[in-house]
C-alpha cells in the first residue's frame, strides 16, 4: 500500500540548467528524463527522485573533496622535495 504525501514536493531545481559529463544537471543533480518528467511524476517518484539527486550531489561533493586534499598533498610534497634540495 502507498503512503499519501501530504504536501506536494516542489521541483529541486536550482536554475543552473548544464549537465555534467555524466549527463546529470549540475543544478540539481536530475537527468534529462527526471527533469522532463516531472510534472507527470506523481508525488512518490519525485520524492524517489529527490532522494537519489541528494544521494548523487554527496558523491559529486566527495569526489571534489577528495581531489582537493589529493591536490593540497601533492603540493605540499613538492614543497617538502624543495626544501630537501635548499640544504
Amino acid at each position: 500500500m502507498e503512503q499519501i504525501e501530504i504536501f506536494t514536493i516542489p521541483s529541486p531545481c536550482q536554475g543552473i540548467c548544464e549537465v555534467n559529463n555524466r549527463g546529470y544537471c549540475k543544478g540539481c543533480f536530475r537527468s534529462r528524463e527526471e527533469r522532463f518528467c516531472w510534472n507527470q511524476m506523481t508525488e512518490h517518484q519525485k520524492k524517489q527522485v529527490v532522494d537519489l539527486c541528494q544521494r548523487r550531489k554527496k558523491r559529486v561533493m566527495a569526489k571534489k573533496q577528495a581531489e582537493s586534499v589529493s591536490s593540497t598533498s601533492k603540493g605540499k610534497d613538492v614543497q617538502d622535495d624543495l626544501f630537501k634540495f635548499d640544504i
